[in-house]
């Protein structure tokens, strides 16, 4: 229950504060797409940051955007006078004893200083905002959709959110649920999110309070290929077949079990893997395929620009993504990676992991195997490097699927609503993959 009633606006009047852990980040290319998208709809977008950039390069789509950014103190100790001048001027607004209350409730079930922080933070991002701001949105359900909700408590803001991945399967339950009882509505970019955060929200928050929004491609940044796809079959050790795979080294991305099915290979099937994406398990996993004796046919190139990635998907012949569930509940959603590519009509083999399952038919527009079975998984990769007209088959029908239901701007479209744009129509021809 909440602490008291404010706004449940359905759309925004006026500028949209987007609250977002960090910015920019080359890990978060949808976020960055979605801002352009909205921008170029005619939203007004302030970007809030909980911490500060790491990532050395951007890109080319975060100099396309326009709005400005503010970073909030990353950690209170940093800007203790900011914080201070925040707890002042908010303290003497009706709303404060009630957020105060609401922070200390939460606190209470989550002694961690994250939450000491979080609460700091919108004490913060309260006191400076500007009046001419009446809506705030998450982008996570974690940790800067708690700023947002003490924040939207502390000003008679309204505010919603978008839910991806870890933010849901490792948010605890209580957390979730009250905050489906406050927001004024939600998007999640799986039917299989979808299905599990509607199943939360209570009923007297009113229908259709969860809502499916697909990331989606902007096929005017992921074009269709003209070039062939070759003809590599593993049995040239001068052109071996190239493997790709894009995402963080964590855990729920099983590169481990990648690395270990490469290892099985055949020693007659020659082949590379390229990998890209950042990630604090970066060193355990070379240090695996240095004791499995495939090093030197893997490239670790860490974290790129999209258009190094875009080419990357362009000279591969398999793309593979071995996600599973970590022992932290921590899994994909629908993994944009996939999407893009498949875009590009490279033949795909991931797990029947979460949402993916959403995207890749097993056998019509991908490869699918279980999640953990290495030795499945092993199976498939040399089958299909094998097969160089299989390969073209399934990345065909991949592409073609990709660009009749996962179209940006349908789904940027349907958000565009949630805000209060005229734009539902959607675009391209493109059709609901599953109306939520």
């Amino acid at each position: 229950m909440t602490p008291e009633i404010r706004p449940k606006a359905n759309a925004a009047s006026g500028p949209v504060a987007f609250i977002l852990k960090g910015y920019p980040r080359l890990s978060e290319t949808f976020i960055a797409q979605e801002i352009e998208a909205l921008e170029q709809r005619g939203l007004d977008i302030r970007i809030i940051s909980l911490r500060h950039p790491t990532d050395r390069a951007i890109h080319p789509v975060h100099r396309r955007i326009r709005a400005g950014v503010n970073y909030l103190p990353e950690y209170l100790y940093q800007e203790p006078a900011r914080v201070w001048r925040a707890w002042k001027e908010v303290r003497r607004r009706p709303g404060y004893p009630a957020a105060r209350r609401l922070w200390l409730q939460d606190l209470w079930r989550d002694r961690t200083p994250n939450r000491v922080r979080r609460f700091g933070q919108a004490l913060v991002l309260a006191a400076e905002l500007g009046d001419e701001i009446r809506h705030l949105h998450a982008h996570f359900l974690h940790t800067p959709a708690s700023v947002a909700r003490y924040t939207a408590h502390l000003s008679a803001r309204a505010w919603s959110c978008s839910a991806h991945a870890k933010d849901i399967w490792t948010s605890p339950e209580w957390e979730k649920r009250e905050k489906l009882a406050d927001l004024s509505w939600l998007t999640t970019c799986s039917q299989a999110a979808h299905d599990h955060l509607a199943a939360l929200a209570p009923e007297e928050n009113g229908g259709g309070t969860v809502a499916l929004v697909y990331h989606g491609i902007d096929l005017s940044q992921f074009g269709a290929v003209e070039a062939p796809r070759s003809n590599r079959d593993g049995g040239e050790a001068a052109d071996p077949v190239r493997i790709l795979s894009v995402g963080r080294a964590v855990s729920k991305k099983g590169f481990d079990d990648l690395i270990a099915a490469l290892a099985a290979l055949p020693d007659t099937l020659n082949w590379r893997l390229e990998h890209i994406g950042g990630g604090n398990l970066s060193n355990k996993l070379k240090q695996q395929a240095g004791q499995a004796g495939i090093a030197e046919r893997i490239e670790w190139r860490g974290a790129q620009p999209q258009e190094e990635v875009l080419a990357a998907y362009r000279q591969a012949d398999i793309f593979v993504l071995a996600s599973r569930i970590a022992a932290d509940g921590d899994r994909d959603g629908l993994p944009n990676v996939l999407m893009e590519a498949q875009s590009q009509g490279l033949a795909c083999i991931a797990t029947a992991v979460s949402a993916i399952p959403e995207l890749i038919t097993d056998g019509e527009t991908g490869v699918l195997v279980p999640a953990l079975d290495r030795a499945a998984l092993c199976r498939a990769i040399a089958a299909l490097a094998a097969d160089p007209a299989r390969r073209r088959h399934l990345g065909e029908a991949g592409q073609e699927r990709v660009r009749a239901q996962f179209s940006h701007d349908y789904w940027i479209d349907r958000l565009a609503v949630k805000f209060g744009l005229d734009h539902g129509s959607g675009k391209a021809g493109a059709r609901a993959a599953g109306e939520a």
